[in-house]
């Protein structure tokens, strides 16, 4: 596994130090851990982003709704 090296402000040492009292097994799994939540975070925004810019392309563009209707005729509901 790489190593990397970074600075913490001395609120967030104290919070990493307090590793135990939210069961990780060290500092590197609760900082390994809160990298990937905020991954997945983000993605989930971007995600959110574009769905509604899909959405409000869908609304104010009448080529765009009629080819979606066209494309899912015949689909199962």
């Amino acid at each position: 596994m790489q190593q990397a090296k970074f600075s913490l402000s001395p609120p967030l040492v104290e919070f990493l130090n307090d590793y135990k009292r939210f069961g990780f097994k060290d500092k590197s799994s609760m900082v390994q851990t809160a990298l990937q939540r905020m991954e997945e975070q983000l993605t989930l925004q971007q995600l959110q982003q574009s769905a509604n810019l899909y959405a409000e392309l869908y609304e104010e563009e009448s080529e765009v709704r009629e080819l979606t209707e066209t494309a899912i005729t015949g689909w199962p509901e």
